[in-house]
Order: structure tokens, then sequence, then C-alpha cells
């Protein structure tokens, strides 16, 4: 009986193999399942794909995995698009999924260089687009035989287009980069409409209405006159013997001599007057310039010296240089990176100006890699950038108009029994918009130290609508263009760690938040004289709670103490002299939520 019972047993394992389900199955490729943890391991992202991704990718021929698309036991399909991605791929990256048909990671945050995708000869449809990948298209991208379908608008790539010709390639778009040269002349890259590469800016040729500019002909090479023979005494040389066809040349070299001489003169005389024409109709033109700016303490751009604006959507590209310069502009704020203007265009529309006066060492790919890196930023609590000019004496940053006051002036201004106070319940709305787009630049801003590098109040802008007040940030991303000498006049500038002479990262932002919350708190601005506000909250706090800290407007609000309370606990955990005691801005989110719950919950 137990013989028989062995025997059924080892049947039935035997037969497992055959259904397919087993793992020992799945594990047959575990290069495949390699690949696949190295690609989880280099990123980050809201979907916990650390947590997802463990195990075989595929089981009885299904995913186990998120955005993963199997078959046969294989991963075919890659979707991870718009899942807030960060970091970089490996340039090796999926090498070894050899049947990888699909692969989108489009609408992330990812930066660095494309992976080569070398020897995926099943891949079918490859989207990069809307991230922050940088660097060339790598040329294996060419080697691809089924590949129908390429997107990597929306980065930061520069070098040439390489010589794509794959019949099987149906969708195309390198569009908004920083690709040059000329878009190769294979039948498949000519096939494709212009829009497949617009918006970079040294790219040349069809299909774009663009040509590339001709090499210039080489110089016909210099007449050589015959060496005349040597004396056979003397090792003199011999005259040549002059011929009669020599001296009938004569008459026609003078004629040639004065038809160029009139010609030249002529064109001489042509330029003059052409020139002196179109500089008095361009005197015309411009003769009404200073009044349209006298509107203004300053004009907004000199017209001679720019070309056009670059739009980083080109869904906002309603209006051009020529509408911005006639436009009505007003000063509204002045500080370290120059002065900003209310324009008021043609069309009724309304955009913020931004003039910078300290960037002038830069050079254009360096400023407009930044300002497309910034441009791609979408989020409710940043200010959005809309377009952007580069010249050699102006650089302009074109944003989205508030309509409202900076969180400075609604703390501050108006003083007076005329004031309306700032509740409570308005305050901690507005930290927590605060805390949100400082927390999410830092996410999608992972390569640079200092994603925002000068978080005051003065660069909070507050919308109020419908008795809601909703905070947006602005001035951002501007540390890693300036001078370091420029650096301490910063908002960082303020962090101990400067002061110090350590290098600055993520930490001294939270430094900035901390004292900006202190100043909603407070009621006391951060910048007032040498005052050492945190110092001075953490004596107070530290003998025994008090409301003497708190401003004058908020104190009536004994119901909310204990809510102010743990906010002022963070600000000063946030503002700990030393950056590695300081929280992350995802945790000072979380735990300004859970104080947002517990306060509407009393209401």
């Amino acid at each position: 009986m137990n013989l028989m019972l062995l025997l059924v047993a080892l049947l039935l394992k035997s037969a497992m193999p055959a259904s397919g389900g087993s793992f020992e199955e799945e594990e047959l490729y575990h290069n495949e399942r390699n690949d696949l943890i190295q690609l989880r391991d280099s990123l980050s992202s809201a979907m916990s794909l650390h947590s997802n991704w463990t195990g075989p990718p595929c089981h009885n021929h299904r995913s186990r995995w998120l955005g993963i698309t199997c078959f046969n036991s294989n991963v075919v399909g890659l979707a991870l698009h718009g899942i807030q991605l960060t970091g970089s791929l490996p340039s090796t990256a999926l090498q070894n999924v050899l049947q990888l048909a699909s692969l989108n990671f489009s609408d992330n945050a990812l930066h660095g260089n494309l992976p080569s995708l070398q020897g995926l000869v099943h891949l079918r449809a490859v989207s990069f687009a809307r991230n922050r990948f940088s660097g060339s298209i790598p040329a294996e991208f060419v080697a691809l035989p089924n590949l129908a379908r390429l997107e990597l608008q929306d980065n930061v790539l520069s070098g040439a287009v390489p010589p794509f010709d794959q019949r099987t390639m149906a969708v195309f778009n390198v569009s908004y980069n920083f690709l040059e040269g000329s878009i190769p002349n294979t039948s498949v890259m000519q096939g494709f409409p212009s829009t497949a590469f617009d918006h970079n800016t040294q790219l040349c040729g069809r299909p774009l209405a663009k040509p590339c500019p001709t090499a210039a002909a080489p110089p016909p090479p210099p007449s050589v006159s015959p060496v005349p023979p040597l004396g056979s005494a003397g090792g003199t040389f011999s005259p040549p013997a002059t011929s009669s066809s020599s001296k009938t040349l004569r008459p026609w070299i003078l004629v040639l001599v004065a038809i160029v001489t009139a010609t030249i003169a002529f064109m001489v005389m042509f330029c003059f007057l052409y020139y002196s024409k179109r500089y008095s109709k361009k005197a015309k033109q411009t003769a009404h310039v200073p009044e349209k700016e006298a509107k203004s303490s300053e004009s907004v751009t000199e017209p001679k010296k720019i070309v056009n604006l670059m739009f980083l959507d080109k869904k906002k590209a309603t209006f051009d240089l020529d509408d911005l310069l006639s436009s009505s502009a007003e000063v509204i704020g002045k500080g370290l990176l120059g002065s900003t203007y209310k324009a008021t265009l043609g069309s009724g529309a309304v955009v913020a100006v931004k003039r910078l006066k300290t960037m002038h060492g830069m050079s254009k790919k360096e400023f407009a890699h930044q300002m497309q890196l910034l441009g791609k930023l979408r989020h409710e609590n940043l200010v959005d950038i809309i377009s952007f000019h580069y010249s050699k004496e102006e650089k302009l940053v074109i944003y989205e108009y508030v309509r409202g006051e900076s969180l400075f002036q609604l703390l501050h201004d108006n003083r007076g029994e005329a004031r309306v106070p700032l509740k409570w319940a308005a305050r901690l709305n507005i930290v927590q918009g605060i805390a949100r787009g400082l927390a999410y630049l830092h996410q999608c801003m992972p390569s640079h130290r200092v994603p925002h590098g000068n978080l005051k109040s003065s660069n909070v802008l507050i919308l109020h609508r419908s008795m809601n007040y909703y905070s947006k940030l602005t001035d951002y991303g501007f540390h890693h263009l300036l001078p370091s000498s420029h650096s301490h006049r910063l908002a960082i500038g303020k962090a101990p760690e400067f002061s110090h002479g350590k290098k600055l990262a993520l930490k001294a932002d939270v430094y900035c938040f901390g004292l900006v919350l202190l100043e909603v708190i407070t009621g006391h601005a951060a910048g007032d004289g040498e005052e050492d506000l945190p110092g001075w909250v953490k004596l107070v706090v530290n003998n025994d709670w008090s409301t003497d800290i708190l401003d004058l407007e908020i104190v009536a609000e004994k119901e909310s103490h204990g809510d102010m309370l743990k906010l002022t606990e963070i600000a000063l955990h946030c503002t700990e002299l030393e950056p590695e005691r300081r929280p992350t801005m995802s945790d000072v989110v979380r735990i300004i939520e859970e104080i947002r719950e517990t306060s509407s919950g009393r209401r």
C-alpha cells in the first residue's frame, strides 16, 4: 500500500511541469528576471515597485508584477508610464529580456542617458517621451529591425538624429529636444511630417522648412607659372620669349579692370542707398517704443537683441516676442535674480516676465537645458513656466500670472485696523501646499542638490479663491545656474551648513521650509534683523509650552493650539543644525496631512 502511494506521488510530481504552472519553469529565465530586478533597484516610484517586483515576473503565462505583460513565461511588455518614476536607467538595461516587444517609460521624471536596447530584436514600440533624458540617441536603435514606433519627444536630448531606415517604422517623434545637424536623408525619415522634428533649434533639412547651410566652395588652386628652363651655361635662367599672343591680351585686361572697377563702384553706391533707406524705416518703426515702455519703470527687453521665445508647452504658444514687447508692463517685484513684470498682452492675456540679471556668463545650451527641465514640472503648488528667451544680453523667463499676493505680503502688510486676520485654518492650508510643492520638486529633480534653493515667504504666491487659499512656489531651480559668489544671497544662505562651508543638499531646502513655517506660526519675518528665529522659538518652547510665540491673530483660536504646537515641533525639526537630523519633505507632508485631518474632524 505504501509503495502504491509513493508511485502515485512520483507520478503527480512528474506531471506538474506539463501544466506550465511551476515556479521552477518560470525561473528558467533567471537572466531576464535579474535584468528587471536591476532596473527596479535603479528607480524609485510612487507605485512601490520594490514591494511588488518580487519572485518570478511571470506565472502560468500571466504577469505577477506591476506593468509587466507575459507570453509563454517570457516578459514581452513593460508599461511603466506616468507613475512618477525617478532615477536613471543602466546603459545595458533590459538586454536579457530578449522577447521584449513593447517598452513605455513616458511621462515620468527619469534622467541620464537612454539605454542602448542592444539585441532586443523583437522590440516594436518604444516610448521615453516626456522625461528628462539627456545625451544622444543611441546608434543601436537603428539596428532594431522590427521597430515600428519610437517616441522621444519632450526630453533634453542632443546630438544628431541617427539614420533610421526601418521599413516597419510608422510613428516617430523627437520634437522638443536639443538635436542638431541635418535630418537624415533616408526614405523613412523624409516620410514623417515636420511636427516629428519641431522645436529642435539646431536641426535643419527636410521635412523642416529650414534648409541646412551649404558648405563654402573650396578656393580655386593658385595658378602655377611654368618654370623657365635653366640656361646651358653659367646656371642662369634664360628669359622666356615674348609671344605675339601675350601682347594682344593687354588691351583686354585693361578693359576688364575698367569693368570690374565700375561694377564695384555701382555696388557700393547701391548698398549705401539700400541701408540708408532701411535704417530710416527702422527708425520710424522704433520711434514709438519709448512711449510704450514708459508705462513701467524699466523696459522688459531690448528689441534689437532678441529673436524669439522658446515655448515649453506648444499648446501655450499663443503669443510671440513682438506681442510681449508691445504689451503694457508694470514692475511687481525685484530681487536677487532680477525684476518681475506683469505683462498684459494685446489679447487680454496676462503673464509674468522675470528679467534675469545675474547669469551673464552662462551658455545658451546650459540655460535652455535647465529651462527645459523646469518647464516639464507640473504641479498645482508650482507656478508654471510657459516659455523663455536667451540672448547674450537678455535672459527672460515667462511664467503663468498668479492673481494674488505673496505669503510675505499676506502675513506682514497692512497690519493696521483695516487688516483682515489670516485665520489658522488658512495658514494650515497654505503650509500644506508649500510642503507638497517642495516635496514634488525633491522627487522630480533628484539630480539637483538643492531643487528649489530660494524658498522664502516672498517666493510663495497665494491664490485666494472661494474662501480657500492655495500656495504656488516660484523662483525655483535657479541655484544651479547662479555663480557661487551669489549663493549666499539666496534663502539657502541661511542654512547652517552653508556658513560652515559644507556641501548643500536637499536638506538645505528643508531648513528654508522650517523658517517659512515658523514665520507662519509666529508672525515674525525670518529675515528680520539678526534674530535667530528657530533659537528664540526653541527657547520659549523648552520653558514649557507658551502662547508667547504665536502670532496675535491666531492666539484666540484655543481649540487649535494643539495643532499649532505640533506644527511648531515640525518647524524646529526642519531647522535642526545638522542636516542629517532634518526630516524629508515627504515625511513633512504626511505629518501635516494628518494634522489637517484631525483639525477637519473637530470642525
